[in-house]
């Protein structure tokens, strides 16, 4: 069976609503013969005369007068799907949105964003997932809403990027550890045991690279593939220097000393990622600033 043409409904409203050809025609701004053209595709398609000559005026057969109300609902309906949505009912939202996020974005940012959330929009419901890799594939097939993490290189342009905050390594200790008893130098701090926590299990970092300068180098007890709460938990239980973000552990440290690294070590953006089909739409835009907020918080200092 041959797919209707469903601009015809809107023809078939018009017709209904004017019960003449000539003016439908006009309110469609068509000929009166384009119009008569239409008018017989649309019998053909349905199977009934629908308007029928009584005098000089058409009047509607039964089935003209059976479908009259779904058709119009039916064009109501169509105009507002593609018309740009106006305003976003928070109290009325109901939606799950999957956010992919690197360890240690729930403990730091989760309290606020939840708050606001909640406070904001009471049917949303947000669904954490790890982020074992860079890979963007969850973001195009739509099993993920949102992710955050260190846009490296030039992205996609299938995915859309804002930058959330600025983050710098710092080095972290369990209280009393004897680094904290005067001035923390580069040789001072590369004598200690470490933990290298890398993605891709290497053990070495830009750190390393800035100890060569001062011609010493860490001796990494213990590497850990992507687990910044783990390497503290290990830092918090022995005499282990453990290097993370400073933004991004802010409440997994708590109870530890921390302090600025001896060595010039490059800053990097924490940035949000989406796909372009989320851009326009006005749930996803308001998450996207409750992330932003979320991430604005002030940074406490040493």
């Amino acid at each position: 069976m041959p797919t209707p043409d469903l601009n015809l409904l809107v023809t078939l409203d018009v017709l209904l609503a004017e019960g003449s050809v000539v003016r439908a025609a006009r309110r469609l701004r068509l000929s009166p013969s384009a119009m008569s053209r239409a008018l017989a595709r649309l019998r053909e398609a349905t199977g009934d005369p629908l308007l029928v000559r009584a005098g000089r005026s058409l009047v509607p057969t039964p089935r003209a007068l059976e479908i009259r109300g779904r058709v119009g609902q039916l064009v109501q309906d169509a105009k507002t799907v593609l018309r740009p949505a106006e305003k976003l009912d928070l109290k009325a939202l109901v939606r799950t949105f999957t956010l992919r996020t690197s360890e240690g974005f729930v403990e730091n940012f989760g309290a606020d964003l939840l708050a606001r959330i909640s406070g904001e929009a009471p049917g949303v419901r947000l669904r954490f997932v790890q982020k074992p890799d860079k890979d963007s594939a969850p973001l195009r097939d739509g099993t993920v809403d949102l992710e955050t993490g260190v846009v490296e290189g030039a992205m996609s342009p299938e995915v859309r990027t804002q930058a959330l905050f600025r983050d710098r390594y710092i080095g972290v200790v369990r209280n009393g550890h004897p680094l904290t008893r005067g001035e923390i130098t580069p040789a001072r701090y590369a004598g200690g045991r470490h933990i290298c926590v890398s993605r891709r299990g290497l053990d070495r970092e830009p750190i390393d690279e800035a100890l060569e300068v001062f011609g010493v180098r860490r001796d990494i007890a213990v590497t850990i593939v992507g687990g910044f709460s783990t390497a503290l938990a290990l830092a918090r239980a022995s005499d282990l220097i453990a290097s993370v973000p400073e933004r991004h552990t802010g409440k997994l440290r708590s109870g530890m000393q921390s302090f600025p690294l001896p060595v010039a070590t490059p800053e990097f953006t924490v940035s949000m990622l989406w796909h372009p089909r989320l851009d326009a739409d006005l749930a996803h835009r308001w998450l996207r600033g409750c992330v932003r907020d979320a991430c604005a918080q002030n940074l406490p200092g040493f």
